[in-house]
């Protein structure tokens, strides 16, 4: 059989580092690159080179590209599959684009980390993949029952968190690791709360370090927005103790001298129990869905900041490990499903999926593509799109900050507006 050519495209941090690593993981025999999409969101060099450290993906496979130069990148290779890691809007574009340029590749997706709840949205932004990667057999019956529910003709196939590779924990490590998040906790009063906790945690023992990992240093992008940066937090303290320090290495390094890793519900949590690292999930906040934290529900993680101040950490609970992330490594099914996939579809017996149509036209595509790119979408149509959607868009989520007061708003249903973004506060 033909060698497969497998092409990933990404753009944000957390994604390129998860689409790299997917590759990183893929047949020795596949033929593999990378594009870097040019967004208003895309990773710096330093980020793209952390994101590429120890991913099993070569950095001399990694190019960057604008849309319209992976378009014709596309049209060139003819790849045999195009793994796309992004936002759910970006994935809708991408897919399009893959559809339409390369209609024979199998066209894969997935989340760069913890899935759970499954929603409705993610599948929606997916609907023209052909293949969503899960990380769990927990997240593959969650995603299975809500395409059913919700009539989604989806394939799922399982992969080891990608990041996440079994490993020892390196010896004598004191650390302790708070992996921070953009979203989580949301507001500033419990930002403030976890300021004040990583420096209290550091004065109870002054001889360890507390190590606040950080995705990324001032000016770079993020998957998601911070508004409340903790490091700036931390400082507004006023003196922060000398063990108390901010680190932007990736992930990896920064378990090498762990102790135990802190988080309300990071992927880092999952990162560490691989290598054998205690962790604490803290729950200070509460355990509810918009803390992303509903995952850690009976493995035994939960501790609250007494727990942190004390270094108390935990070992996850044997079951949950196997359902949850760390399953056995031979339940892996992506490569093998992406390689049959690829040979049903070369033989004629699996027919792409033609671009999928939406209400507007082609100035609705125009928006979609303006939406994500921003600037970096120079196209006149893009222009009028912007034209016209933008007051929309405004009265679209106008209109929900008032149902917001009536009712609460329901994130697992969104429904395509006009011109405008799908209902709900993430973007899948």
């Amino acid at each position: 059989m033909t060698p497969l050519r497998v092409v990933g495209v990404a753009d944000t941090d957390s994604y390129v580092k998860w689409t790299a690593a997917l590759l990183g993981s893929a047949l020795p025999d596949w033929d593999v690159t990378l594009a870097v999409l040019e967004t208003p969101l895309t990773v710096s060099d330093r980020q793209l080179e952390a994101a590429l450290a120890g991913s099993g993906t070569d950095a001399a496979a990694a190019r960057r590209a604008t849309l319209a130069a992976f378009g014709d990148a596309l049209e060139e290779a003819l790849p045999d599959a195009v793994v796309i890691g992004a936002r759910g809007p970006l994935v809708r574009v991408l897919a399009r684009v893959v559809a339409q340029r390369a209609p024979r590749a199998v066209i894969v997706t997935g989340l760069p980390g913890v899935a759970i709840p499954a929603t409705r949205k993610a599948l929606f932004y997916r609907a023209q993949c052909d293949m969503f990667v899960v990380h769990s057999h927990r997240e593959r019956r969650a995603f299975e029952a809500v395409a059913a529910e919700k009539g989604f003709a989806q394939e799922f196939a399982l992969a080891t968190l990608p990041f996440a590779r079994r490993g020892e924990r390196g010896p004598g490590g004191t650390d302790l690791v708070f992996a921070a998040q953009a979203l989580v906790p949301r507001e500033l009063a419990d930002r403030r709360r976890v300021a004040r906790l990583l420096r209290d945690a550091a004065l109870a023992d002054p001889t360890r370090r507390v190590v606040l990992k950080v995705r990324g240093v001032r000016g770079e992008q993020q998957t998601h927005a911070e508004t409340a940066e903790l490091s700036d937090l931390v400082a507004a303290l006023g003196v922060v103790p000398a063990n108390l320090v901010v680190s932007v290495a990736p992930m990896q390094d920064a378990l090498d001298t762990a102790e135990g890793l802190v988080t309300i519900s990071s992927t880092a949590a999952i990162e560490a129990i691989a290598r054998g690292i205690p962790v604490i999930a803290l729950d200070d906040f509460g355990v509810a869905r918009d803390l992303i934290n509903e995952v850690f529900a009976g493995s035994g993680l939960f501790g609250d900041g007494a727990d942190v101040r004390a270094r108390r950490y935990r070992h996850p609970d044997a079951y949950w490990i196997a359902d949850s992330y760390l399953h056995d490594a031979a339940d892996d099914d992506w490569t093998t499903r992406v390689s049959d996939a690829v040979a049903a579809r070369r033989a004629g017996r699996r027919p792409g999926r033609p671009p999928l149509t939406q209400r507007g036209g082609a100035l609705r595509e125009a928006w979609d593509r303006k939406s994500v790119l921003g600037p970096f979408d120079r196209t006149p149509l893009g222009a009028v799109a912007a034209l016209a959607g933008m007051p929309l868009r405004a009265g679209v989520r106008a209109l929900g900050r008032v149902r917001a007061i009536v009712r609460p708003v329901d994130t697992t249903r969104s429904e395509p507006a006009a011109l405008g973004m799908p209902a709900g506060a993430r973007t899948g």
